[in-house]
């Protein structure tokens, strides 16, 4: 890390800090009572629970209590099963008075017991037993009918001496005054979190709904039953749960009650972790004043912050980005300060929100289910995490370099021909129309290079009037151009790569490879070729352009999706020495090429794979943005889509063979930045795969979620966030990068982005299928192939249309099914599908365009050919340049080609043209 990097470290890392700190800034709050009134009191520890008769020990019960003591006048108890009918007698030896409950429900039996069992402990205990409540929230939930109810209240009644009444919120006692006429005295309960009452507002609401009893029934005492905030749980709307809110409202109504003379239970003493997992969902378990392990849960007298401990979580924070931001940095002397701020500002969001993702995950109550989900949620981030790392890295990159140090220059080099290398140019061919394969040796034929020869190698071809003709051009075109028909050829494209290189000049000292459909330019091998004066010099590679992007809409919106790689990704991969070679436009050395192997013909995407196998040799490659050749793009949405599964595809494959290399486990010459960049280049389609997987569950849960919707709450609400910030952050990536880097208008950003996020689904597959299989074989994508009808471009789509319709019912199912759909994590869940939904529906979209070819280009805009400096060079540079278009061009006189100086190349062979 240099000067400039280490400052913006430090004063980012100072102004973390100093968020943390108005975060988290005090405030003063009432303090709390030395002894309150009462809490409500349910001892279970740990995994017990009354829904399973998992009770408390009574010496569990009697420490709970001892704690207690001196804090409070009075528990409220809610059952009389087991070991919790003990809890008068210990509460009386630690001075503490009792309201005594039992717990009625649907179970008519087991109410008889309560009743009894009530009957009999409060006899035994009446000395501390202050008052009686029958049943709990019993008419709210339905359980018993309201006359069901009443007969219990008179038979307790009957044989307790002490006041009875029922508990229940505020709007059960206003709907049934013939229920405050058989009660001794109200017990209600105010829970403002339930009725979705933001936390600043709580208070007023509870003293509200305290007034209207109070106004309905003046002559009837009022007790407030349980009133309380949790500390964890759902937003429910404005209502926020958290440890700082919790203690809020607390102090505040504490001293509010005290000054009016309520008396009053606080819900509740300990947090009970079996409600958050049978009961109320995940608020449940956090309504205590302690939590599980009895220890208070926030300060009681000092000023009450957000997070307590946001000192600790601020260094760890700073730590953390500083460690990103060593990564980062470590190569960014050529990086612009604008550059370092931004990643530093990345980095720092990232590490605030994982340190803090951490501690809110670390706070809940773990159980197997909890773990599993936390485990998932961690791996989420983190994937989510490297990829915007990735992707922050390379949007700097390209933005704010001072100056690319790799770049070539962009126009022919002035090298005697004496000096130039010998070039084999090799074609390879399946079954291709032949009017454009002579094209593209018509193309080759006016190269403007001294000596260099052209193979076409046609593999399998079956029928004779395919590659027939083509045989017969070769031989008008002259010695230079041989011919090859081979069947049977195994090795698909590599394969005939190979065939090729055995069939070279042996004076060959340059490979050259260009698909069927590529019009070269005359000036390719002079511009490139002098590179390889450099005698580590093993690739050097141009871009894939292409021609055809004037024909209709889906082809211009075709040609600015490929052309973000190559003015991007392709110049920031060629600093560090690290393209991806592809099989066209791409020369390599020789006698590299025959020490590496040849080409692979066990993998699908053999030019990639060679690239790197080359570099595991330590030599170096170059790239040059400048278009020198163009071809024809995939007529069919369907042909996009096939063409990118074996690039994907392949990737896993080449990842998968040389994992250990990659990762510096088994001997090469790989560097850092050639490790880093292929797993960063391929993190983002892996990404689509995780992603995909994501979907699946996401379906699945939402499908819980409208089915069994009191059963089913929404995932946390991070699952939802991480994949909406992944897609926007990329999205504005994309955008920024092709205004400024691409030049592309507003128009043919977004056109790239939709037919890039089109391409999504068939990414996840093509990287899901890569870790299982390895037998798909190569995949020809058609030139000149019939466009698609409409309906056919629907069908082409069709799983895509399958997950959008999927995601958008889930919505629709959510929207309509769910009582609790207006609070924030559904809609923020619906949100997420919404999102999820994008790239699918693109999918449906950008296939509809392919089916329409009538759909003129200029509603998209055709991108120029590129001119092999980047938008912040160019305009020095062009002017010193000239532009070389693709010529069509008519054929050579009948002499034959000839070189530019207008000599036949001396290794020219009669017998050139074979048919194998």
């Amino acid at each position: 890390m240099n000067r400039s990097g280490f400052i913006i470290t430090v004063l980012m890392g100072c102004l973390t800090a100093l968020l943390w700190h108005m975060v988290n800034a005090p405030n003063m709050e009432p303090p709390w009572p030395e002894t309150i009134q009462g809490f409500s009191f349910s001892p279970y520890h740990g995994e017990e629970t009354p829904i399973k008769h998992i009770l408390p020990t009574v010496e569990e019960i009697d420490a709970d209590l001892a704690l207690l003591a001196g804090k409070t006048h009075a528990v409220r108890t809610y059952s009389v099963e087991g070991t919790l009918a003990e809890i008068p007698r210990l509460a009386a030896k630690h001075g503490i008075n009792v309201t005594l409950g039992a717990w009625i429900d649907t179970d008519r039996e087991n109410n008889e017991r309560q009743i009894a069992r009530l009957t009999e402990v409060y006899r035994q205990n009446y000395q501390n037993i202050v008052r009686v409540i029958v049943s709990n929230e019993v008419l709210l939930l339905e359980k018993i009918t309201l006359q069901e109810t009443i007969d219990y209240i008179r038979r307790v009644k009957e044989k307790v001496w002490a006041p009875v009444s029922v508990a229940e919120p505020w709007h059960i006692w206003l709907k049934y005054p013939d229920l405050v006429d058989k009660v001794d005295f109200i017990a209600v309960h105010l829970l403002p979190y339930w009725e979705n009452i933001p936390n600043e507002h709580a208070l007023d609401y509870c003293i509200k709904q305290y007034n209207k009893l109070k106004a309905a029934y003046p002559d009837k005492p009022i007790i407030i039953g349980e009133i309380g905030w949790p500390s964890a749980g759902r937003i429910r709307n404005g209502a926020v749960p958290s440890v700082a809110n919790e203690a809020t409202f607390l102090r505040r109504f504490l001293k509010y009650a005290q000054e009016q003379g309520y008396t009053y239970y606080l819900m509740e003493a300990f947090d009970q972790r079996w409600k958050g997992l049978e009961l109320e969902g995940q608020a449940g378990a956090y309504w205590g004043v302690y939590n599980d392990k009895r220890q208070p849960k926030f300060e009681f007298t000092q000023p009450v912050q957000r997070l307590p401990q946001w000192r600790t979580l601020a260094i760890l924070s700073v730590a953390f980005a500083t460690l990103l931001l060593l990564c980062l940095f470590r190569d960014s002397r050529g990086l612009l300060a604008r550059g370092r701020e931004f990643l530093a500002l990345v980095a720092y969001a990232i590490a605030t929100f994982a340190v803090w993702l951490v501690y809110d995950f670390q706070r809940q109550y773990l159980t197997m289910s909890s773990l599993v989900v936390g485990i998932m949620l961690l791996v989420a981030a983190s994937g989510a995490i490297l990829v915007i790392l990735a992707e922050a890295h390379e949007w700097a990159e390209a933005l704010w370099i001072r100056k690319w140090h790799r770049l070539p220059s962009a126009g022919p080099q002035h090298v005697p021909d004496q000096d130039l290398p010998f070039v084999s140019v090799h074609v390879p061919c399946y079954n291709e129309p032949p009017d454009m394969l002579k094209q593209t040796l018509l193309a080759l034929s006016r190269l403007d290079y001294p000596r260099f020869e052209v193979l076409v190698i046609d593999n399998n071809t079956k029928r004779e009037e395919v590659w027939q003709p083509v045989a017969a051009y070769c031989k008008e075109l002259g010695r230079r151009f041989r011919f090859y028909h081979v069947d049977p050829l195994s090795g698909f494209k590599a394969g005939a790569l190979n065939f090729a290189l055995r069939h070279t000049a042996a004076d060959a000292e340059v490979v050259a490879v260009i698909d069927s459909d590529y019009q070269v330019s005359p000036q390719w091998l002079r511009t490139l070729c002098p590179q390889f004066a450099q005698p580590n010099m093993a690739i050097v590679q141009a871009p894939q352009d292409y021609r055809d992007g004037d024909e209709n809409a889906f082809k211009a919106m075709c040609l600015a999706e490929y052309r973000g790689f190559f003015e991007i990704g392709m110049i920031t991969r060629n600093e560090r020495n690290a393209i991806i070679q592809h099989g066209t436009m791409t020369m390599v050395r020789r006698s590299v090429l025959e020490e590496v192997g040849g080409w692979s013909e066990w993998c699908i995407t053999e030019d990639a794979e060679l690239g790197l196998r080359i570099f595991e040799r330590g030599y170096e490659a170059s790239y040059l943005p400048r278009t020198l050749g163009r071809g024809l793009m995939p007529d069919t949405f369907v042909d996009y889509k096939k063409q990118r599964f074996r690039w994907a595809y392949g990737s896993v494959l080449i990842l998968r063979h040389h994992l250990m290399e990659i990762l510096g486990l088994k001997p090469s010459r790989l560097t850092s930045g050639q490790r880093y960049h292929f797993l960063a280049g391929w993190l983002p389609w892996f990404a689509d795969g995780v992603n995909m997987l994501f979907n699946l569950l996401a379906i699945g849960w939402t499908l819980g979620m409208a089915i069994f919707p009191e059963n089913t709450t929404p995932p946390h609400i991070i699952f939802a966030c991480l994949p909406v910030a992944l897609f926007f952050f990329k999205s504005l990536k994309m955008l920024f990068l092709y205004r400024q880097r691409v030049a592309a208008s507003w128009r043919q950003s977004l056109s790239a982005g939709l037919a890039g996020l089109a391409l999504s689904h068939t990414i996840a597959r093509a990287m899901l299928t890569g870790f299982i299989t390895r037998g798909i074989g190569f995949f020809r994508t058609p030139k000149k192939a019939q466009a698609n009808a409409l309906m056919k471009a629907l069908a082409d789509a069709r799983e895509e249309a399958l997950f959008a319709t999927a995601l958008l019912l889930g919505i629709l199912a959510l929207l309509t099914v769910r009582k609790d759909a207006m609070m924030l994590d559904v809609r923020v869940w619906c949100a997420m599908l919404a999102i999820q939904a994008v790239p699918y529906l693109a999918a449906v979209l950008v296939s509809l365009i392919s089916g329409m070819p009538g759909l003129p280009a200029r509603i998209v805009g055709v991108l120029s050919p590129l001119h092999g400096v980047p938008p912040e060079q160019k305009q020095s540079a062009e002017a010193q340049q000239e532009e070389v278009e693709v010529q069509d061009a008519s054929p050579p006189a009948a002499s034959g080609n000839t070189s530019r100086a207008g000599k036949e190349h001396p290794t020219d062979r009669p017998d050139a043209t074979r048919a194998d």
